[in-house]
């Protein structure tokens, strides 16, 4: 049945990571309901799906390693989950959306045998070049009986930032279940719901994702594959994340702070239709602020640039209209979005030293999530009074 419960409607967007080249500029671009929806039984917030997967995630922008504080949460990960589960050569561990093997790397330094799996052959181009033995396919009930065919069952399944961009969570959380140790943990990262809620967080809404989750739909989806959720951590990465652990049944012992978090959910109102309906008014407010702004900026005369071609910023630029008019253009580290344009608005993506050459009045921070990264690598622009933004939950300028 199909959801009618609306979240907040962004409308009209092409996908976020659709970066458009100099020769295709002037072509048509395909534009999709962006439209987020609740379940008033489950309460998992879903978008419809318009594109397959494979066209999403088959070639992908988007490369981990280029975030150094994205790089650094990774090897802490990993010297943590090393230690406490006494991991060795003889261990597997094996990540599914790995990317270009950002956070594999520091497992394999450690002398410890690593799989990555990752549907996009460009990031996985790039883990191969740095020895990081990876699959290039979609995680799913059919991997993962593959894999444990071979004798590979993992003592260790990281899965950051993955699950959202599932289409089909059953045949995913079970594809985990086959594949996991029968004393393995799997840990999977996941932006939190409820700091998307209670922090007007919508632009982490994209057609890339299609779902998103608080703690208790995650506990109903991996017990209804054998999977207890045994701990959970609340991490500052993306606005506010969730770092699940699960087990197979009956594996481990269930830690206090599931508790906590479930009760802090049931608190805030994520199990009543009525938060959503305030939420979708408070993304109307959010909108209003940033244009409130640009327009003060352009009458003033001042110029505005964008830093960090993120999913995110797509978004929010979409949504709000921003076109080149009002942001000039943006910078980004990844030379693979450099000299193209973002998709929608068509505001062009240069080299990160092109601000110090335009010397801009405002830096608009898109990727808000690592804004004091952003603010200290780019903290020259003090020396001609330029000053930084963001937009989320309403403007900041600093």
């Amino acid at each position: 049945m199909p959801l009618t419960e609306s979240v907040c409607d962004l409308g009209m967007q092409p996908l976020s990571n659709a970066f458009v080249t100099q020769d295709a500029v002037g072509q048509m671009e395909r534009f999709y309901p962006l439209q987020a929806f609740v379940c008033g039984s489950c309460f998992l917030v879903q978008l419809d799906e318009f594109e397959s997967p494979a066209d999403i995630f088959s070639d992908y922008a988007y490369f981990s390693s280029f975030s150094q504080s994205w790089l650094a949460h990774a090897e802490r990960y990993a010297t943590s989950a090393i230690g406490r589960l006494a991991l060795n050569d003889r261990s597997l561990v094996v990540e599914i959306g790995s990317n270009d093997g950002y956070l594999l790397r520091y497992f394999q330094d450690r002398g410890i045998p690593a799989l990555g799996i990752d549907p996009a052959a460009n990031c996985a181009q790039e883990a191969r070049k740095r020895g990081i033995e990876t699959l290039v396919a979609f995680f799913g009930r059919k991997v993962a009986a593959g894999l444990a065919a071979d004798g590979k069952h993992a003592d260790l399944i990281v899965a950051n930032n993955v699950l959202a961009h599932v289409p089909d969570l059953n045949d995913f959380v079970a594809g985990i279940a086959l594949l996991l140790a029968p004393h393995g943990v799997a840990t999977i990262e996941v932006p939190h719901l409820l700091k998307l809620i209670e922090n007007t967080e919508y632009d982490t809404i994209y057609h890339e994702h299609f779902s998103y989750f608080s703690l208790a739909t995650a506990q109903r989806v991996f017990a209804a594959h054998g999977l207890d959720i045994v701990d959970v951590e609340e991490l500052p990465t993306h606005g506010g994340s969730l770092r699940i652990a699960t087990r197979h049944a009956g594996a481990g012992p269930i830690g206090n702070r599931v508790a906590e978090v479930l009760s802090r959910e049931a608190h805030a109102g994520l199990t009543n239709l009525d938060t959503y309906r305030t939420f979708s008014r408070a993304v109307v407010d959010s909108k209003i602020s940033l244009w409130e702004f640009l327009i003060g900026a352009k009458r003033d005369g001042k110029s505005v640039a964008a830093y960090g071609a993120a999913a995110k910023g797509n978004t929010l630029l979409n949504y709000c209209g921003v076109r080149q008019d009002l942001v000039n253009y943006i910078v980004d580290r990844n030379p693979y979005k450099q000299g193209r344009y973002l998709p929608g608005s068509h505001i062009p993506v240069r080299p990160v030293e092109h601000v110090m050459e335009t010397r801009p009045d405002y830096l608009l921070i898109l990727p808000w999530n690592i804004a004091d990264e952003i603010g200290s690598q780019m903290a020259a622009i003090s020396e001609w009074g330029g000053r930084f933004v963001t937009a989320i939950p309403a403007v900041r300028v600093f």
